[in-house]
């Protein structure tokens, strides 16, 4: 498929004398279509060639030389070039590339570079709640989308499996666990204790300190505090599997905190003959000022024990050793922003190369908090994400019953249809803004939502069932999709192996469930608009075919995002 944006790039390379790579970055698709299909900012050279935009946009325009059927024209709008292309080379194009590809916009883009996405990470004893949502389906997203794109890419859940709370856990379990049978809700069990315990914490010191004891043991490989924490990481891991059944959640690594204890030792002995690691009060940091960071890396406490900075240093070893990483992104929340740029500095001192160096990455993302205020397992305030899963698809249900009750295999379809519309929702904003949790916004089918993206998958659906045979692609008369609606439906299809490269350029999944609100609303004019099924032959094969593309890539990127479609609603 011609990637008309490098051929504009190759062209005016040419005529500037400046790389390809550096143009093609700079060129950008109008909003407005009547500025063309693609525009070039002149004021972006300005600098480098010294002259005016308007006069280097002139001057650049006389010296290309693309063929009409490319490029049909080329226009001066103040400082911009604005190119249009030949619309039936774009459609024979779509169309020739949809038929021949299984997998509509996969690529080996990535080919020979090795990611790893780290995401979800809940914590062992502790419920998976709707703050677990965003990392969660951004990460599953992001590892969707980089594997789409040829990239090796691996999958890993850092559990939340070590750390002082287990500490107050063994303390709490001493002291309660016989009230608890564990049975029926074990993590609601789990989290009275942490609750009672924690409250117990603050009033009293000598428990607060028998908790960090109680850690310090289990780092120690105390069997009676192993054995607890074994038995609470059994019960959680069980819980948390059938949340990520229902989200489709997958991961090629279960390796959390406590898998580096042992590695943890070799991160302390590098920092230390890196010179950098110093006492303190007791403990032992890197003080990271010389790097523009105020507060030190915590890395043996002054009781002895660990802390998360030492065992995410040991995680950044082993990685770089196991799977070479080109790039390894933690979809962490932003509160988290100074921890990573902690671990990120004190790195350095490991000895390791640049290219791993440069190729750690925090994904941050906004909080999910209550209108109440923000969400604490301390205060047992938290909605559980199980919770939601099950109202959303219950409310989905209830509709159905009322507008459609005749529906087969409701159950199935009420499960994808409340699925995807929590899924879309925490996907559908910038990752960086915080989203206040409310009901009514989460679970509306109407507008922008994925309820509005599945319906019309549907409706596709059903005017592919009506027509029947589709038309081989060799048959298609594209003449017959010269018209505004359908030229629009084509421009969005065409981009999109482009959006998924944007995903990735800003690790940012909300580009492509943008574009599917995009692509859903240009069909839904499409259809209101043209006629597909009539007498006219050519014309009907031609938007039928049309309709059949527009299906398949609404599928595969609601599927790169996590949400499945339903065949009828």
């Amino acid at each position: 498929m011609i990637d008309f944006k490098a051929v504009i790039a190759e062209e005016m390379a040419k005529a500037t004398n400046i790389e390809k790579e550096e143009l093609q970055q700079w060129i950008e698709i109008p909003k407005d279509t009547n500025n063309g299909d693609y525009a070039f900012p002149c004021f972006k050279l300005a600098k480098t060639l010294k002259k005016a935009p308007p006069a280097i946009a002139t001057e650049i325009k006389e010296k290309l030389k693309i063929e009409q059927n490319v490029i049909t024209k080329i226009e001066i709008a103040g400082g911009y070039l604005n190119f249009f292309v030949n619309k039936m080379t774009k459609t024979k194009e779509l169309v020739k590339k949809i038929a021949n590809q299984e997998q509509y916009g996969k690529s080996d883009f990535g080919k020979g570079k090795n990611i790893i996405v780290e995401y979800s990470a809940p914590n062992i004893a502790k419920p998976f709640h709707i703050g677990h949502l965003r990392t969660t389906g951004i990460g599953q997203a992001l590892y969707n989308i980089y594997q789409y794109l040829g990239f090796h890419t691996t999958s890993i859940n850092h559990l939340g499996d070590y750390g002082t709370q287990f500490g107050k856990m063994i303390e709490g379990y001493k002291k309660w666990g016989k009230e608890y049978t564990f049975d029926e809700h074990p993590i609601d069990d789990m989290l009275a204790i942490y609750v009672r315990i924690n409250d117990l914490c603050k009033e009293y010191e000598n428990v607060l300190n028998a908790c960090r004891e109680n850690f310090k043991k289990l780092e120690e490989g105390d069997s009676y505090c192993l054995e607890i924490w074994n038995k609470f990481k059994t019960l959680s891991l069980k819980e948390f599997q059938r949340i990520y059944d229902m989200l489709g959640t997958t991961f090629d690594s279960w390796n959390g905190e406590a898998f580096y204890s042992d590695k943890m030792p070799e991160v302390i002995e590098l920092l230390e003959k890196s010179g950098h690691l110093t006492e303190s009060n007791g403990a032992k940091i890197v003080d990271l000022e010389d790097q523009g960071i105020k507060t030190p890396c915590m890395i043996v406490k002054s009781n002895g024990s660990t802390t998360y900075d030492t065992r995410d240093l040991a995680a950044i070893l082993y990685r770089a050793r196991t799977y070479d990483f080109d790039k390894c992104i933690y979809v962490v929340a932003c509160e988290q922003d100074l921890h990573f740029r902690q671990i990120f500095a004190a790195a350095k001192y490991l000895g390791l190369q640049e290219k791993y160096l440069n190729g750690l990455e925090h994904v941050s993302y906004g909080m999910v908090r209550l209108k109440s205020g923000k969400m604490s397992t301390r205060e047992g305030t938290l909605i559980k994400l199980e919770d939601l899963l099950n109202e959303s698809i219950a409310r989905v249900k209830k509709i159905i019953e009322e507008k459609n009750p005749e529906l087969e295999n409701a159950e199935e379809v009420a499960k994808k249809v409340g699925i995807g519309a929590v899924v879309f929702h925490n996907l559908s904003t910038n990752r960086i803004k915080d989203q206040i949790f409310d009901w009514d916004e989460v679970l509306n089918f109407q507008g922008e939502t994925g309820p509005y993206i599945q319906y019309t998958y549907v409706r596709i659906k059903s005017v592919l069932e009506k027509v029947g045979t589709l038309s081989k692609p060799e048959e298609i008369n594209i003449e017959k999709l010269q018209d505004e609606y359908s030229l629009k439906l084509i421009d969005i299809l065409y981009h999109f192996e482009e959006i998924l490269k944007q995903v990735i350029e800003k690790n940012e999944p909300s580009i492509l469930a943008r574009y599917l609100i995009d692509l859903s609303k240009a069909f839904s004019t499409f259809y209101n608009e043209n006629k597909i099924i009539g007498e006219d032959k050519p014309l009907q094969e031609a938007r039928t075919y049309l309709t059949y593309m527009t299906g398949k890539v609404l599928k595969q990127g609601s599927k790169l995002i996590g949400m499945e479609m339903p065949d009828k609603m």
